[in-house]
């Protein structure tokens, strides 16, 4: 039925107005492409309806990357910017433009390719804790958490609130992983001193949780359920991983 179907034929909404629903996803699925810059992906929803939207939506629209789901880093990243970066890297070969492709490339899920770029960057300049902060992170992420350990350790050390505290819990998430609990929890109170991301409440009471400390793990997360139900739209997407389990989290203490 669809493959006969012009979403410019107006008079089948008349006809058939349940073909409003299909209409409303295609602009969606089109509009959201070319706000993501996706061009291609623009034409061929475009010019090829219905199965472009549908490729579009699983491919792409939700398709988060697996290995830094609830773990992104602070900032927004362009897919369309990675020709641009690497031209410039070729031509002009600076740290910077290393850094940010491996940002963009982090965001991908594509961590090997991170690596590569966060070493370069460090490698032309050791004085930008940015550098080696992501690639503690990238590090972390593979689970290398020794060697993301000593990055991590010496950027929140010269400043704990590096990229808005984001380092901070990269930090913590390494002395958990190296069995340095009571370490780990002492830092995700650092965070927490000055942040309330999802992300530290949750794994500061499962750390609680392991303590046999039930009580201060169920006030901490039934008070980030409450805060979140209250919280913009746009920070309940953001924190829609670390929400999930934080309700796991509740069942499995009650």
């Amino acid at each position: 039925m669809f493959a006969s179907f012009n979403p410019l034929d107006f008079e089948a909404y008349l006809r058939q107005p349940w073909l409003l629903v299909p209409l409303a996803f295609h602009i969606w699925m089109l509009v959201d492409a070319i706000r993501r810059e996706e061009l291609m992906w623009a034409l061929l929803i475009f010019f090829f309806f219905p199965i472009s939207d549908i490729l579009y939506f699983f491919m792409v629209y939700r398709a988060q990357p697996s290995a830094t789901r609830g773990f992104e880093l602070p900032g927004a990243y362009k897919r369309g910017r990675i020709k641009e970066l690497q031209g410039q890297i070729h031509h002009l070969d600076k740290a910077h433009h290393y850094s940010e492709l491996g940002d963009i490339y982090f965001q991908q899920s594509k961590l090997t390719d991170a690596e590569k770029c966060y070493r370069a960057a460090v490698e032309r300049d050791g004085s930008d804790p940015d550098f080696p902060a992501h690639l503690g992170q990238c590090l972390l992420r593979q689970g290398k958490a020794a060697e993301a350990a000593p990055l991590l350790e010496k950027v929140v050390r010269e400043n704990p609130q590096h990229d808005y505290g984001y380092t901070l819990m990269a930090y913590a998430e390494v002395l958990s992983k190296l069995g340095r609990k009571d370490e780990a929890l002492a830092t995700w109170q650092r965070v927490l001193e000055n942040h309330g991301y999802a992300r530290a409440r949750v794994q500061l009471s499962e750390l609680h949780i392991e303590r046999g400390e039930k009580e201060i793990a169920r006030k901490e997360l039934t008070d980030l359920l409450v805060d979140e139900a209250h919280g913009p739209a746009f920070q309940k997407k953001r924190d829609k991983v670390w929400l999930k389990r934080a309700r796991a989290l509740l069942k499995q203490i009650s």
